[in-house]
């Protein structure tokens, strides 16, 4: 490896300048590394990199995620809805054969007896159940799932199962 004189430092600036990687000066000035261009230009206090690649990769990853949370909201928002509700249809007993996706999936009974069939009910929109079998199918998995704000008129078994609607 070279020394930096005065020349190189010229041409680093230079490079820097316009926008360059530090790869890709290492490799215009040769006989040096990226990490001794990195170094040098700290010590020259030339600006910093507004944006890297990788900036850009974490910016869409944090608007793909506040977007998955947006979602998240509205659906715990629904489904807190349901909790509200108290009116639920009467049970439309389907086959397997009848049912279609206007029908809710939930099973009733064991699938050897002779009497097994489906709930029927209409479905909630994003979901494969009725407003009552979703309280049922939406289970806590784990205690890490508890709600971070809780909010104190939602009893604690209720507010397990609106955060295991993630």
């Amino acid at each position: 490896m070279s020394t930096w004189d005065e020349a190189r430092e010229a041409k680093l600036k230079e490079l820097w300048e316009k926008g360059h990687t530090a790869s890709q000066i290492a490799k215009i000035l040769g006989d040096t590394t990226r990490n001794a261009v990195i170094g040098k230009a700290h010590r020259l206090k030339l600006a910093g990199r507004t944006q890297s690649r990788k900036s850009e990769k974490e910016k869409k990853q944090s608007v793909s995620a506040q977007s998955k949370e947006e979602r998240y909201i509205s659906r715990r928002s629904r489904f807190k809805s349901l909790l509200l509700d108290k009116n639920f249809e009467p049970e439309n007993p389907k086959k397997l054969e009848e049912l279609g996706d206007k029908n809710c999936r939930w099973p009733i009974g064991h699938p050897d007896e002779e009497s097994f069939y489906f709930c029927g009910r209409s479905p909630i929109e994003g979901f494969s159940y009725c407003k009552l079998h979703i309280l049922y199918a939406f289970q806590p998995k784990n205690p890490k799932e508890e709600l971070i704000n809780k909010e104190d008129d939602v009893p604690a078994f209720i507010e397990k199962k609106v955060k295991a609607a993630k």
